[in-house]
Formats: structure tokens, sequence, C-alpha cells
């Protein structure tokens, strides 16, 4: 687990994490506009939409072993690419090629092996420790190369020329890049080759798709993923928020972007633990309101450093409280074992569509209003999605207590 952990977070560092902490950074020493970074984001979530379905297959044909340690190898050289500090198309290009090695090749393998490992006694709790695993490894990656990237500039970081800038990020990306290599060869050591797609106890057909697409539950809980999603990436905002709206310089504004990856293992673990006495839907309630409140705290924000720590943290708070429940709510749907990973398909082509669209949404918003508004026009629309989250959530609540579908179309597989 510790294995699945330590990979599940390395393999997304280099394409998000980078960009999450180094924003402000990231857009200055590659001379990029908001809007262009989140065009490459948006390639990077066409191919991931593409890859879901086919990712399936391959993580039934070849082993979660062999499919996440070329995953992250694959990540990893990209890094080289990045580390370089390449022009705008070439970025795009590489953003769209870690759309494969991410999703294609990782994803669900990483799903797999993380079933595998808990069994079906434990799957709630796997699934509960994996991301809140990942949230802990995050925070301490990020605190680190934080740390590193300050010890690499001038003791007055806002006379740090931008020769200076560059070679202190091109070595954070090298880091970044060694680290998930090392991730790499621990998955290779630990994880043991899984059983043949032979020794599944079912398989769904492809007649069962239409009965999930008959479920109303189960496109309520992808609208319910799109919306905690959009909250997800808003969390990239958080640091370049703090350097156009309150003058925090790069350090100080990578600093604050990392409070957001502290609140996730603990906000991840509790709202899992408590799903399972309350309900997930409930947790995504009380998620969504949260966030609600977070975001017109962030648009309302006096600029006192106390304060926007404790808004950001809150905000975090209901953006991972949802994150962590996306997968519960198929058992409150009822949606039968059998079936698990049609539906997970189904809602995760749908639910992560903000990969999409996300990045040219905030990077529009923000180079059309220079300054404070433009973050201010982020965090309206994300509290907007966060409303549309909470009907959604009632609704789910509503048809996941009408009786699951019968006659299901799987059959043995032996």
């Amino acid at each position: 687990m510790m294995a699945l952990i330590v990979a599940g977070e390395m393999i997304f560092t280099l394409p998000f994490v980078v960009a999450r902490v180094f924003r402000p950074t990231l857009l200055d020493v590659f001379g990029l506009t908001n809007l262009e970074l989140g065009t490459a984001f948006s390639v990077y979530g066409i191919v991931a939409m593409a890859s879901y379905f086919p990712g399936g297959p391959l993580a039934d044909r070849f082993s979660a072993r062999r499919l996440m340690t070329a995953a992250l190898v694959a990540t990893a050289l990209g890094g080289g690419v990045f580390a370089t500090i390449p022009a705008v198309g070439t970025l795009t290009a590489l953003y769209a090629f870690w759309g494969l090695t991410t999703i294609l090749l990782f994803w669900a393998a990483l799903m797999r092996a993380t079933r595998e490992w808990g069994g079906e006694a434990a799957i709630g709790r796997a699934y509960g420790i994996l991301d809140g695993g990942r949230g802990l490894v995050s925070a301490l990656l990020a605190s680190v190369m934080v740390a590193i990237f300050a010890g690499l500039l001038p003791t007055d970081v806002a006379s740090a020329t931008m020769t200076q800038r560059s070679a202190a990020f091109g070595q954070v990306i090298w880091i970044f890049a060694g680290l998930t290599l090392a991730a790499a060869a621990l998955v290779w050591i630990s994880i043991p080759e899984a059983k043949s797609a032979e020794d599944s106890q079912s398989q769904l057909t492809l007649a069962g798709i239409p009965q999930l697409l008959r479920m109303p539950s189960l496109w309520f809980q992808a609208v319910i993923i799109i919306c905690g999603y959009v909250g997800f990436k808003s969390s990239d905002d958080f640091s370049l928020y703090a350097r156009d709206a309150f003058g925090y310089d790069e350090v100080a504004a990578a600093q604050l972007g990392t409070v957001s990856f502290w609140v996730r293992p603990f906000a991840a673990l509790g709202a899992g633990l408590l799903a399972d006495r309350i309900g997930p839907s409930r947790i995504a309630l009380m998620g969504f309101g949260t966030l609600i409140f977070g975001c017109f705290g962030l648009i309302f924000q006096p600029g006192i450093h106390w304060a926007l720590v404790i808004t950001v943290a809150g905000t975090s708070l209901g953006i991972y409280a949802v994150r962590s429940i996306y997968y519960s709510l198929l058992g409150e749907a009822r949606v039968p074992l059998a079936v698990t990973g049609g539906a997970i398909g189904l809602v995760s082509v749908i639910g992560y569509t903000p990969d999409v669209f996300m990045g040219p949404v905030m990077g529009y918003l923000l180079d059309r209003s220079p300054g404070a508004l433009g973050h201010q026009h982020v965090f309206l629309f994300v509290a907007g999605s966060a409303v549309i989250g909470l009907i959604a959530t009632l609704l789910f609540q509503r048809f996941a207590q009408t009786p699951p579908l019968r006659h299901w179309n799987v059959r043995a597989s032996r």
C-alpha cells in the first residue's frame, strides 16, 4: 500500500503539483498567460478522457506492476523535457503525452491494485488510506520543494533575476523527475504480479452498459464528481491569488499553496471514516456547503494573513471531503459489485471533464480581469458549481433509495 500511495501521488506531480505550488513562477519563467497554461491543461484533459475506457481493459490484460512502472518511467522522461523550459507548443504536446502516461497506463491499474490489496471486506478503507496517504505525501513533498526552491534563490527573493529563477525552477523540476523514477523502482520491487483476468469473478458485457445508463443515481453521481472536481482544480489558484491580490512574493505564495496540501490527508481520512457512519452523500452535502462558504470567504478576503490561511484551509476541507467520497457513492446507490468497473468508467469519463474546461475557464477569467477581480470571478464560478453539486447530491439521495435494477447482464468468467 505504501508503494501504491507514493506512486499514486508521484505520477501527478510533474503535470499538476508543480503548477499548483509554483504557478506564479511557472507562468513567469515559461512566459505563459493563464489561458495558455489552461489550454495545455485542457489538452491533457481531452487525452485523459479518451484514455479512461481503454485503460480498463489494459489493466485487466497486464499486471498493475508493469503498467504502473512503465507509466512512472514515461512520465519522468517527460519531466526531462519540462526542465528545459520549452516553448508553449512543446509544453502543450507534453501535457498531451502525460494524459496518456498518467491515465491510459496508470489510473485503472492503480484502482485495480488498490482493490486487490483491500479485498471485498475492506475496499472502502483501502481507498480511504490511498487518498489520505497520497495527500500526506503531496503535502510533505510540496513543503520540502518550496524550501529547496527558496534555498536556490537569493536571500532577497524579490531581487532574483529571471536567469536565477529559471535555473532554480529547472532544478526543482529535475528533482521531481528523479523522485518519479524512484517511485517506479519502488513499484517494481514492492507490487507483486496480479492475477490474470481469467481469475476475476465476473465481467461486464456490452449489454450491461445501457443498464448502467438507465440508473439516474449514476448520472447525479457524475454531476457530483464534476462539481467536486471543479473545486479541486480551483486550488491551483490559491498561490497566484496570494501574489496578485495581496502582494506575496513567490516563496510566500507557494507556502500558502501548501496549506491546501496539508488539509487533504486529514479531510480525506476523516470524511471516509465519517461516511461509513452517516453515508457518503451526507458528507458530500457538508463538503459542498463548506466549499460555498469558503469561496465567498476568499472573494471577500480582507487580506489579513491569518484570515487568508484559515479561509484556504476551510475551502480545502470542503474540496477534499467531497473528493474522498466519489466512489463510495456507488455503494449507497446499490450498484452491483459485478458492474463496479463499468460504473467507475462511466462516471469518470463524465466526472473528470473539468480537466478539459476548467483550465481555459480559469485562464480566461484571470486574463480578462487582472488582479484580485479575476480571482474573485474564479471563486464565484466555483461557488456556483458547488451549488449545482449540492442540488445534485439531494437528487442523488432521492434516486438512490429506488430499488436497484434487476437482471444485470453479467457472466461468470473462469
